[in-house]
């Protein structure tokens, strides 16, 4: 059975095509993990394709999935975004974020036209991309003095957890990455030895 703090994403950015009465749909999936991001991307994409009549997303962000967005910039509502959303849904997967840049061809496609090209042009870029398993984790400051370096540094090696921004002197610290599952047996075996701080 899946831990509950694994969930899938995809692995790189990925891209997808679909066209109907020469309207064309072009549709870029990427991993993501912040709204900050969305946003660079959503712009970056607005600044490269601005002759694009829309520039419809959808993202959904988090182990739990529950931070989430679809946007019909200027197409019919929940002819876009939705249908966007439903593409990363149905594969079960988080922190990614779905583009899609459409050029007009002068030919309206009424608003089943629209869902069902929104949703291809998205499936199509999914289809291409590949999916991986990504853990959730909590990061921690650790901060302990020299006299528990030892105990530290067993726990760490121990648990194989990833550390980063060590400083060693009379107070040490270090950064590491728990992942969810594992936070509380990290909590007690550090009690004793060093003071931590959620990042």
């Amino acid at each position: 059975m899946d831990a509950f703090d694994a969930y899938k994403s995809i692995a790189a950015p990925a891209q997808g095509l679909f066209k109907d009465n020469g309207s064309r749909f072009i549709a870029f999936a990427y991993p993501v993990e912040t709204e900050d991001q969305v946003k660079e991307l959503v712009q970056a994409l607005r600044k490269e394709y601005h002759d694009a009549r829309h520039h419809c997303y959808a993202y959904r962000l988090g182990y739990k999935g529950d931070v989430w967005r679809a946007s019909d910039d200027g197409e019919p509502s929940g002819s876009a975004g939705r249908p966007i959303l439903g593409q990363i849904d149905s594969l079960g997967l988080s922190d990614v974020l779905v583009v899609v840049v459409r050029y007009f061809g002068g030919i309206k496609l009424g608003i089943p036209g629209l869902i069902r090209a929104y949703k291809t042009s998205t499936s199509d870029a999914l289809s291409s991309a590949r999916i991986v398993e990504k853990i959730a984790a909590q990061n921690f400051g650790i901060s302990f003095d020299y006299l528990s370096m030892n105990a530290v540094m067993k726990v760490l090696k121990d648990m194989d957890l990833p550390q980063s921004h060590q400083l060693f002197g009379e107070r040490c610290s270090i950064q590491v990455r728990v992942r969810l599952t594992a936070v509380e047996d990290f909590k007690k075996k550090m009690k004793d030895c060093a003071e931590l701080v959620e990042l």
